[in-house]
């Protein structure tokens, strides 16, 4: 079911930050918690995929580059395990994102515009899920 800002259930709407810098998850959480989505943050992308991460996200903000595991082998992974989660990418390269990938809502390029990102998460939380 679609979630609209300023519905009752915004505020139960969950938004995945994964970014290996610190100051950017930081900033997005403060972004967001400001919106009015409740946040939950991780470092990596193995960090959120071995966590309660993939069932409790409504949406994914992920940076593209990160050691270990990059967000568009994040996105293969959740999409391999079943998860159908919207997807943001952030990266200072957005030229080498393909946003015809499965799951991949948008890509914004560092630095971006706040309005921009919640305008995403607003059209991603209210998709209609595949059938």
């Amino acid at each position: 079911m679609p979630i609209r800002s300023g519905s009752p259930m915004h505020n139960t709407v969950v938004i995945a930050v994964v970014d290996d810098n610190e100051a950017i998850r930081s900033a997005l959480e403060s972004l967001l918690r400001a919106s009015g989505y409740r946040v939950r943050t991780f470092p990596d992308a193995r960090t959120f995929l071995e966590s309660t991460g993939p069932e409790q996200a409504h949406c994914l903000i992920s940076d593209i580059q990160m050691p270990g595991m990059s967000g568009l082998q994040l996105n293969e992974a959740l999409h391999a395990q079943g998860w159908r989660i919207p997807v943001i990418f952030v990266t200072a390269h957005p030229d080498d994102v393909n946003t015809r990938v499965p799951g991949v809502v948008a890509c914004l390029p560092k630095p971006f515009q706040a309005d921009d990102l919640l305008s995403h998460i607003k059209q991603a939380l209210n998709r209609t899920p595949p059938v």
